[in-house]
């Protein structure tokens, strides 16, 4: 049985990077005036367009030379991504933030019982510490179930934006076994967006007629969670599992309050610190119970 894998301390650096770029993400959308499928797309769809102008100039081959199963991986883990974009944002509009923000902090139980599924043994130490990293987001967010339908229904896309989450990174980990971050990226980004663009028009929410400052919110949300958050966590999932991304990705949440108080006036809840503090608790614990592993000279960069 495959054991819990400790990361390279450059996947750290590189995780944090990329959780302080997704991190912007929702004070954007709050601050964008345009749908919330709509955005997800263009976030796609521009950063899919981006990223296929250096593969067609440096991973061509690499792209055209995918076997069938790389190709279907790779196409799975975008559908999961938008599917992803698709549940938890449309949630945030159903049930409260805070439930809805506490039910996808959910996300690294789902990974860590993928991992668990596909043979990887996960210690009891990283299991302590995956549910004191959940608390920490429900102490940051607060407990509020809503008893209405549309509440329950919000609720219940949260959950399932949560595990649909953490199948993405568990595919895209697999993927990156074999496959450059470019190339990965590319296939994720387009084929996340043409399933958000399928949705999108289904609900007839507009693509286009928007505000000059909600295209340049778009532009800045692409460049950021998008291009810089997203990619680098395709580029650590060659060397570091999953689960341990999911549980950086927590520390989205404490991030985003920062940034909302910033930059939108919203103060933040007296909560923040100790949430943050049980946050990196969680991680150091996961962290601490992985077993020092050294990457493969072939995983692809």
């Amino acid at each position: 049985m495959r054991v819990l894998a400790r990361p390279p301390a450059l996947d750290l650096a590189l995780l944090g990077v990329a959780v302080s770029a997704i991190s912007i993400s929702g004070p954007l959308i709050v601050a964008t005036a345009a749908p919330a499928l709509a955005i997800a797309f263009w976030r796609c769809a521009i950063g899919g367009g981006l990223t296929g102008l250096w593969v067609s100039v440096r991973n061509r081959q690499e792209l055209f030379g995918l076997t069938r199963r790389q190709f279907w991986l790779t196409v799975s883990a975008g559908l999961l991504l938008g599917g992803h974009f698709a549940t938890w944002i449309p949630s945030l509009r159903m049930t409260t933030v805070a439930s809805s923000t506490a039910l996808i902090a959910t996300q690294p139980i789902f990974a860590a019982l993928i991992a668990r599924a596909r043979g990887v043994r996960i210690p009891i130490r990283a299991w302590v510490g995956i549910c004191v990293a959940v608390a920490g987001v429900v102490v940051l967010t607060g407990v509020d179930a809503g008893i209405s339908t549309q509440a329950l229904l919000g609720d219940l896309l949260s959950l399932i934006g949560a595990f649909l989450a953490a199948a993405y990174v568990s595919v895209a980990e697999h993927v990156r076994q074999q496959v450059s971050t470019a190339t990965t990226t590319f296939v994720l980004y387009v084929s996340s967006g043409v399933l958000l663009l399928v949705l999108t028009l289904a609900f007839r929410e507009p693509l286009t007629g928007y505000p000059a400052q909600a295209w340049v919110f778009i532009l800045v949300l692409t460049l950021t969670a998008q291009l810089l958050g997203h990619t680098l966590f395709s580029r650590v999932l060659a060397t570091t599992s999953a689960t341990i991304v999911s549980m950086v990705i927590l520390l989205e949440a404490p991030l985003s309050t920062i940034i909302a108080a910033i930059f939108l006036n919203q103060v933040p809840p007296v909560t923040l610190i100790p949430a943050a503090l049980l946050l990196f608790a969680g991680l150091v614990l996961v962290i601490g119970s992985t077993t020092k592993a050294t990457p493969t000279e072939s995983s692809p960069i």
